[in-house]
């Protein structure tokens, strides 16, 4: 039993192979912060141009890292950050769009 007293020191948090995937995990975290970023900021009509871009950006980065994700932690992160991009976007478009106001 003592293999099962052992730390799993391999790998990255999000990583249950016990291999380090560093390209998903900054997908993963990059796709997590734009869609905070562009959820908060839909709930402010003023900013719209932040929201759409944020959103917009999180979506594209979340869709390729779902493609290239391997483990299922990082497909839950991913899911996570592409629904609260994907409403942040929406309703960024929905205040303004992405050059609204601009011209």
């Amino acid at each position: 039993m003592a293999q099962a007293l052992r730390p799993n020191t391999a790998g990255s948090l999000l990583a249950t192979d016990g291999r380090p995937h560093p390209l998903q995990d900054a997908l993963t975290a990059v796709t997590l912060v734009l869609g905070a970023v562009a959820f908060i900021t839909a709930m402010f009509h003023s900013l719209h141009l932040l929201s759409s871009w944020a959103g917009l950006v999180g979506i594209v980065t979340g869709a390729y890292g779902l493609w290239i994700s391997e483990t299922t932690r990082e497909r839950f992160g991913l899911i996570l950050g592409l629904g609260a991009s994907g409403i942040g976007f929406f309703l960024g478009m929905a205040h303004g769009g992405l050059f609204g106001g601009l011209w």
